[in-house]
Parts: C-alpha cells; sequence; structure tokens
C-alpha cells in the first residue's frame, strides 16, 4: 500500500511541477514536508543539497530519494515512475497542441501566465530555502542565525557571479568548510 501511497503522491507531483526544476521544488516540498509529513524541513533542504550535486533532473532526483527513504528500492521505484508518467503524457499532448494552434494570440498570452507563474514559485523556494539556511529553520531572529552557512551563500553567489566556476566545485568548498567548522567546533 505504501508504495501505491508513493507512486500517487509522485504523480501527483509530477502532473503539478510546472515551471523547470527549480520552480517545482516548492510543490515537491510541500507535499513532501507539509501534506505526507515524509521528511523535515530541515531534512528536505539537504535532499535539495544532495539533489543539486547529483546529475540528472531535480524532480526525478528528489522523487527517487524520497521513494528510496520511504520504501527502498521499490519505493524510488514507484516514486520515479509516478513522477515522470504525468509529464510525458502532457508534454506530448501541449506538443501536439502548440504546433497547431501557435499562431493564435491566445495561446502566447497563456505561455505568458505560465511564465510569470513559474517565477512565483521560484521566488517562493528561493525564501523558504533562504530562511531555513540562515536561520535553521528555528525561529527568525537575530540570535537565530547561522554565521557560517550565510556567509557561504553570500561568498559563494559572488564567487560565481565575479568567476563563473562550475557550482559543483563551490558546492564541494562549501561542504568541505562546513564539515571542516563541524568538526572544529566539536
Amino acid at each position: 500500500m505504501l508504495l501505491l501511497e508513493i507512486a500517487f503522491v509522485f504523480m501527483k507531483i509530477g502532473a503539478l511541477a510546472f515551471g523547470g526544476a527549480y520552480a517545482s521544488i516548492a510543490v515537491v516540498e510541500k507535499q513532501v514536508v507539509e501534506i505526507s509529513q515524509w521528511m523535515s524541513y530541515a531534512e528536505f533542504s539537504d535532499l535539495i543539497a544532495i539533489d543539486e550535486i547529483t546529475p540528472g533532473p531535480i524532480i526525478i532526483n528528489a522523487a527517487t530519494f524520497v521513494g528510496m527513504r520511504m520504501a527502498g528500492l521499490p519505493g524510488a521505484i514507484a516514486a520515479t515512475l509516478g513522477a515522470i508518467t504525468p509529464p510525458v503524457i502532457i508534454t506530448a499532448l501541449l506538443i501536439l497542441l502548440y504546433r497547431k494552434y501557435k499562431e493564435i494570440k491566445i495561446v502566447g498570452n497563456i505561455l505568458f501566465a505560465l511564465k510569470c507563474m513559474a517565477l512565483s514559485m521560484v521566488i517562493s523556494t528561493f525564501v523558504s530555502m533562504t530562511l531555513s539556511t540562515v536561520f535553521g529553520g528555528q525561529a527568525i531572529a537575530v540570535n537565530n542565525v547561522n554565521i557560517l552557512l550565510t556567509a557561504m551563500a553570500i561568498a559563494s553567489f559572488f564567487i560565481l557571479k565575479k568567476y563563473k566556476l562550475n557550482p559543483v566545485y563551490v558546492m564541494l568548498a562549501c561542504g568541505a568548510i562546513n564539515l571542516a567548522f563541524s568538526l572544529l567546533v566539536r
């Protein structure tokens, strides 16, 4: 029964995850953390961090990770298949419709509205992850600020913008710095 629940949850996510990988993180977060309560916000933040350094689409990686955590290899397979089935069907149908009706003005208006919705989902995910990282899932207060993670996030942003490094190297460096600090603080 758990496998069917996992597959169904990720079918819903796959059917509702519009706007690309980063926009759909909010959909996964809501379903996995708030509705199903399979993970805490801190665990979900860890999942996104792991997801970022592994190859492949974020949604599929997240589905596989959550499915594996919930029910082992069968859970990973159920979640992954659940996550990819609706987008494959929906994309095939939309391609057919777009080819036929792309010149109609309302189609352009619909696409513009979808872009706006995707942007709002990306911003929502950014705010949620920023608050989780900066305040460590605690109340928003100055004494709850995680100075090390906040400094690394700001430094990473500037390093990526100025030097155009591969983000994987920056993430690995941040992981090494955080590990070193956690070992020194013990």
